[in-house]
């Protein structure tokens, strides 16, 4: 599913109408028609609620009052408010608000230079609504709030129920930077979006402001949203378990058909970390797993799970991966036959150890997962981590990536999106920086921004288990039964929904790595659950 700026949702509104012959004022009537199908649906009957719908001058005004013309139509009787001189309205609003009168609906006009702040608290004192249809700003304003409107935003919260149109009035829809400071905004109980939802309705602080959203369409074809320049997705339920469906296994299936996973990482007192991710490869299907640990790990590593292979890998003396595991091909043994590695988890920092990664990465051109201390292995030297004519697959947390590029995590989070468009595009690697809304930025320039998993993932393994998701699906999906991409998608979908279905069980603040896992194959059932629904 698009995510659209607001700038990109006018662009696509007028392509809808000069290529397609779509007229602009059909979008608005099926926006405001579907937006009161909508609300039948969240309230029931609409008939036991006083409404009253607030417009504003520009198109969100336009849709409120089709909304008021079909309650009307269904028997209700609306109250309407114009937020604005009727002299100022234009094009599709003014033609809706024509249309409203002609059909007899007295529409109130609230002026600032009528309203003093006493007349207008008086007036929301008077007005007896249960739901609030709030149309009064859209997707189009630029923060900060005129005063009048301001005052106006901040009563709604008063009433039992506002339904906001589009999106809750108040809020920025262009930039993909966030800030919470100043935010004057109306809190939705219902936020009914058309065509695509916009950033404000997946990143915070503006998701915080939309308690439900959902999107409805209005006539854009779908052809429109799949070019190439709107590059920014969000991952719904539907199309993760979509990808997951070309995962389906014939009678005819062997081990050999689901990939062999080479797990490599754990340190003396980070074995569990490459054990996590090992299990993890195991549990998200993949054929075959070996574990490469170092030779004091082995024993560890050896006992925790009856179905993985182990093989133990020269150690420095602090218990980390040596480089002499190198000596005598036995590095380039244990790369044959396996078709991804998943490298990282708990192997430290040792100086031998972060040059064994280094050469791992550039010697071989098996596809890799690479994350923790992998990825610390190239800080200062992150133009090493090329993805060209290779899989190079990055999982960092915020601050692995902001010492990648040499910036604060402060900065990076600042403008998270494009950090990692631009690195991922650049250095052509897949870009996955863990974190809320975790991103998925692909090679080509599209980013993926995931909808599953809670605030207790944040926790010590979590990453582990994703980085062994990973490298298991990519595995199965190699060669193209599954797109590359898909498969990532995936991956990150599977790992928050397995997190939110721990949550359930064991809630935020007790939610440990281990309880993720041990949901993996939930998860599973869910999605596919999905069809069957």
């Amino acid at each position: 599913m698009k995510i659209l700026t607001a700038s990109q949702m006018r662009e696509v509104d007028l392509l809808t109408t000069e290529r397609y012959g779509i007229p602009s004022v059909l979008l608005m009537e099926n926006a405001g028609s579907g937006l009161v199908q909508e609300m039948e649906k969240h309230f029931g009957d609409l008939r036991v609620h006083p409404i009253a719908v607030l417009c504003g001058k520009g198109n969100n005004g336009g849709d409120g009052f089709v909304v008021a013309r079909h309650l009307m139509m269904r028997g209700h009787a609306p109250q309407v408010f114009l937020f604005a001189s009727p002299e100022d309205l234009k094009g599709d609003t003014h033609t809706n608000y024509e249309i409203l009168g002609k059909m007899g609906v007295s529409i109130r006009t609230i002026l600032e230079k009528e309203f003093s702040e006493q007349k207008l608290e008086q007036f929301f004192r008077s007005l007896s609504a249960s739901i609030v249809v709030d149309g009064l700003l859209g997707t189009g304003i630029r923060p900060p709030v005129g005063r009048f409107l301001a005052k106006v935003i901040q009563r709604l919260g008063r009433f039992p129920h506002v339904v906001a149109i589009d999106i809750p009035s108040g809020l920025e829809c262009e930039s993909l930077t966030f800030e919470s400071k100043n935010i004057v905004a109306a809190s939705a109980e219902l936020t009914v979006t058309f065509t695509a939802p916009k950033p404000a309705h997946i990143f915070s602080p503006g998701a915080g402001y939309s308690r439900k959203w959902v999107v409805i369409p209005i006539g854009t074809p779908a052809e429109l949203l799949n070019e190439p320049r709107f590059w920014l997705n969000y991952v719904t339920e539907s199309e993760a378990a979509q990808t997951l469906r070309k995962l389906d296994r014939t009678p005819e299936s062997h081990k050999g058909d689901f990939g062999h996973v080479l797990a490599i990482g754990g340190s003396l007192g980070k074995t569990g970390a490459a054990c996590m991710t090992a299990q993890s490869a195991l549990r998200v299907g993949a054929g075959l797993v070996t574990l490469a640990i170092p030779l004091p790990c082995l024993p560890i590593g050896a006992s925790q799970t009856l179905e993985i292979m182990t093989e133990g890998l020269e150690a420095t003396e602090v218990g980390s991966v040596s480089t002499k595991a190198f000596d005598y091909g036995r590095i380039e043994t244990l790369l044959k036959g396996k078709d991804v590695i998943g490298l990282g988890p708990g192997l430290g920092g040792h100086p031998e150890t972060t040059e064994f990664v280094r050469r791992l990465v550039l010697e071989t051109r098996l596809p890799i997962v690479l994350d923790a201390d992998g990825i610390n292995s190239f800080v200062g030297m992150a133009e090493m981590l090329n993805g060209m004519d290779r899989i190079l697959i990055l999982t960092p947390h915020p601050g692995e990536f902001a010492r990648l590029l040499g910036v604060s995590t402060q900065d990076l989070l600042a403008d998270r999106i494009e950090w990692s468009r631009k690195f991922a595009q650049q250095q052509q690697v897949h870009l996955v920086l863990k974190g809320h809304r975790t991103l998925y930025a692909s090679p080509s320039g599209q980013v993926y921004v995931n909808s599953s998993g809670n605030p207790g993932m944040a926790t010590g393994g979590s990453g582990d288990v994703l980085t062994g998701m990973m490298a298991g699906l990519v595995g199965q999906g190699l060669p193209q039964v599954v797109a590359l991409e898909e498969s990532i998608i995936l991956a990150v979908y599977l790992h928050g929904l397995a997190g939110d279905l721990a949550k359930e069980i064991q809630g935020e603040h007790s939610l440990v790595a281990s309880d993720i896992m041990a949901n993996i194959s939930k998860a599973f059932l869910c999605l596919r659950s999905h069809f069957r629904n």
